[in-house]
């Protein structure tokens, strides 16, 4: 203990559970457990009555008490706070409070204290009752020993919290900001490797229409140019030209079982917690998806995804996409990342959102040489992952 503090029993300086005594028709803050907030300061909302409904069988408190939850998890979370701004400076809530009212000290100091990691441990080493509904014992209130420095170094001490959680928050405030930074960051490199101005033009390249020309001789481009003054080498080319696209099969509960390979779903590639179904039934093989397939969502939530993942059936409303030669994988992943947007405004559907085939295919995507194509992935994963690596250590 440093010199001059005192200890002392938490109901020396506190009075436990005060009660009010005002006329029935003043008007008072009511506060059941959902308006305290977590964690540490002591923010609070209340909602405003008459005294006389809600004096009997609530905790009762004052402007400048405090109150602590004593039961699980909420006492965990540090649900508790200095009740201000009462009507009428009074207020009663929840019996899950323990209401603490303070002499000659400083409530805020306590109040960090009763936050502190110290005080929630003591505090869960003796919870009681059943599992769900467990609450801190009753000692913690009255009997703990607790630290009581001069009031003078209370005051100090709570301004210093002060000044060092006002500068957390404005740190956690400006990584909210670098995240939002990174993100847009993100989007303008994909935007520039996209129009051909990440990474130059090599003029040894052999252009994107002569490749596509020699793989396929019948190929012909676009009837009409979207684009004026394309980067050297590049052309432009309709998506349904950039792949085979292969629609998973419609599965039905009747396939499902509890073995077997998974069946893939489009909550399955939004949603990491979402359980599968199985199916241990032969299916062609055109809907089986191996680690590494490209997989294209058209319904309820449009994406483009890697399979990272076991084989497993593909169910309906995902394409199983296949690129073509001239075609880099990891190119065309991100072509359709950027191309997000566009297939939205070319969807339908006001309940499940989807697009059609034929306005899958008929969208317009700029197509630069296969060795381009393989520096701009390559760039865009270097500076995705300078990105990352600054976000991860924020």
């Amino acid at each position: 203990m440093p010199e001059s503090w005192e200890c002392c029993h938490v109901s020396d300086i506190f009075e436990l559970n005060p009660k009010n005594n005002v006329p029935d028709d003043t008007q008072s803050g009511f506060i059941p457990m959902a308006c305290v907030d977590d964690g540490f300061g002591y923010a609070h909302s209340f909602e405003t009555r008459p005294w006389g409904e809600i004096r009997k069988g609530y905790s009762h408190f004052q402007n400048g008490d405090i109150g602590i939850a004593k039961i699980s998890p909420c006492f965990e979370n540090r649900k508790s706070t200095i009740f201000y701004d009462l009507p009428n400076g009074i207020g009663a809530g929840t019996t899950e409070l323990t209401v603490l009212r303070g002499h000659c000290v400083n409530i805020e100091f306590y109040l960090y204290l009763f936050q502190s990691e110290w005080y929630i441990f003591e505090g869960t080493k003796e919870f009681k009752g059943v599992v769900g509904q467990q609450r801190v014992n009753k000692e913690i209130f009255t009997t703990l020993l607790i630290p009581l420095p001069p009031i003078e170094e209370q005051n100090r001490i709570v301004t210093e919290i002060k000044k060092w959680f006002s500068l957390i928050d404005t740190l956690e405030s400006e990584k909210e900001d670098l995240r939002t930074s990174i993100e847009h960051t993100k989007s303008k490199i994909l935007d520039l490797a996209i129009h051909g101005k990440l990474v130059s033009q090599d003029p040894h390249d052999e252009p994107a229409i002569e490749l596509l020309k020699r793989i396929n001789p019948k190929f012909t481009p676009c009837d009409n140019a979207h684009y004026e003054n394309l980067p050297k080498g590049w052309t432009e080319i309709n998506v349904g030209e950039l792949a085979q696209y292969t629609n998973g099969k419609a599965f039905q509960p009747s396939d499902w079982e509890q073995r077997g390979l998974p069946i893939i779903r489009i909550q399955n590639l939004n949603d990491e917690n979402c359980k599968y179904n199985y199916t241990s039934i032969g299916h062609e093989e055109k809907y089986r998806i191996t680690n590494g397939d490209l997989l294209f969502a058209w319904a309820a939530s449009l994406g483009v995804y890697i399979w990272k993942g076991d084989d497993a059936w593909l169910n309906q409303h995902i394409f199983k996409v296949e690129p073509l030669p001239f075609i880099d994988k990891q190119f065309l992943y991100y072509l359709f990342q950027y191309l997000i947007s566009e297939f939205y405004v070319r969807s339908h559907g006001s309940g499940m959102v989807h697009i059609t085939k034929k306005e899958f295919e008929t969208t317009i995507a700029l197509l630069p040489p296969l060795s381009e194509q393989q520096r701009i992935v390559t760039s865009i994963e270097s500076y995705y992952a300078t990105l990352d690596n600054i976000s991860a250590n924020l």
